[in-house]
């Protein structure tokens, strides 16, 4: 079992950066693959970025690649999304994910992680 719970979200100016950090409790959080996820309203909740357990291997959303960055503490229980470059389209409401796995990769499939945040929200304004 594994409690997240997010914040950083604001609201910014389209070009600007915002940092996003996910506080995870509970134990062998270095066992579980980390994802971001986002959601606007009526709509499906969709990949942005995700990290595998050790930081070897990350995985972005084909719209976020080179503005996003995710990383991971494992001695902190943190995992954080660095967002650069910031979107009008970028507004959503984001949520911190986690799989446990013994896998070493970083997957985007929303079905299989088992636990989420609350989310936080994310405006970006033009």
């Amino acid at each position: 079992q594994v409690l997240l719970v997010e914040s950083g979200g604001d609201l910014v100016q389209a070009g600007g950066s915002l940092r996003l950090s996910c506080a995870a409790s509970g134990r062998t959080f270095s066992r579980y693959v980390m994802g971001w996820f986002r959601q606007a309203p009526g709509k499906e909740r969709e990949f942005v970025a995700a990290i595998s357990w050790n930081g070897g291997s990350t995985y972005y959303a084909g719209s976020v690649k080179g503005r996003f960055t995710i990383s991971r503490d494992n001695a902190k229980n943190t995992v954080a999304l660095q967002m650069n470059s910031l979107k009008p389209e970028d507004t959503d409401v984001y949520y911190c994910a986690a799989d446990w796995t013994l896998s070493g990769k970083a997957y985007s499939d929303r079905n299989e992680y088992d636990y989420w945040g609350q989310g936080t929200q994310v405006t970006v304004s033009s």
